[in-house]
């Protein structure tokens, strides 16, 4: 999940056409950054981007159509690193103007380390791929169907179109790899796990995010309001991808968990305590966040009941 945020018009990309107008020299420049929702029982997930390219046509090709490639250089990255952070995976990249319906990866390679029978174990696209770490033991296979040939569509947000001009600086594109929904175990019980990538993508102007606030209200609490720092805050996208994150001090009462770089849309919020204690809220759990572009959501959780059991 995880998954952007800020303003300015309307999503980057759809599933319709991306617009991109004369920027001056008659080119934009497009930035790539990418974050992900983290999966539950899975320890790393680390993949070779190859390739990434735009799809569409180019104005002045004779032909009428072009791939404009943003990056041709392979890129290794543990996705899990990204959670609640970004890293850019291509920096001003030049594009000419034109009309350009599709953003595609291409990924040559990767593995999964996951808990699994009480240890770690390895599932890898090949025995030998350099992505490993040195003196690894692969445990088994990781299929990734296609997406070293044609590369993977990235889904981006409905129906919105942009034009870019030359009085755009530049137009970055957040890319949201969701880890929990990408990687799964193959059906028939044969022991292999398979990619089938979920990524999704806006506009990073329009990224947005949700403070989940933490108070222990008249509710007395054993160790005094420092024990609120033993919650963690959980969100829950569209996909049913959990994240969770510890509540810090953000006064000597308040405590917060900020969840930030979310794609727009509808989250479910929810809390763990620690280990032992029951508790109730002032509102119903999970509670619904509903993120906007470039807006920042609250959610506040008061604690009406606190058991040590």
């Amino acid at each position: 999940m995880k998954t952007l945020r800020h303003l300015t018009s309307t999503l980057l990309m759809a599933t319709g056409m991306l617009f991109l107008a004369a920027c001056g020299d008659s080119n934009a420049r497009v930035t790539l950054k990418l974050t992900d929702a983290p999966g539950d029982g899975i320890e790393k997930a680390v993949v070779t981007i190859s390739k990434v390219y735009l799809k569409g046509s180019v104005e002045g090709d004779k032909d009428g159509k072009g791939d404009v490639v943003l990056l041709s250089e392979p890129v290794t990255t543990d996705l899990l690193t990204l959670a609640n952070d970004t890293a850019d995976l291509v920096k001003d990249a030049e594009v000419p103007a034109g009309k350009y319906k599709e953003l595609r990866f291409v990924i040559t390679g990767g593995y999964i380390q996951v808990k699994q029978d009480g240890g770690s174990r390895i599932f890898a696209t090949s025995r030998d791929y350099a992505g490993l770490p040195e003196g690894a033991q692969v445990d088994g296979d990781l299929q990734m169907p296609s997406a070293s040939s044609s590369g993977l569509k990235v889904k981006f947000d409905k129906d919105a179109d942009v034009t870019i001009t030359s009085d755009d600086d530049q137009k970055v594109i957040l890319v949201d790899f969701d880890v929990a929904q990408s990687f799964g175990k193959e059906a028939g019980g044969s022991g292999k796990w398979v990619m089938r990538p979920i990524i999704k993508g806006a506009d990073l102007q329009f990224s947005g995010n949700v403070e989940v606030s933490l108070e222990a209200g008249s509710v007395s609490l054993p160790l005094g309001p420092t024990q609120l720092g033993l919650f963690s805050a959980v969100l829950i996208n569209a996909d049913g991808s959990r994240e969770p994150m510890a509540f810090t001090a953000s006064t000597a009462t308040r405590y917060v968990a900020d969840f930030k770089f979310l794609l727009p849309g509808t989250y479910q919020v929810d809390l763990v305590g620690p280990e032992g204690v029951t508790f109730s809220t002032n509102i119903t759990r999970p509670a619904t966040a509903t993120v906007g572009s470039g807006a920042e959501t609250h959610v506040d959780f008061v604690l009406t009941s606190f058991e040590v059991e």
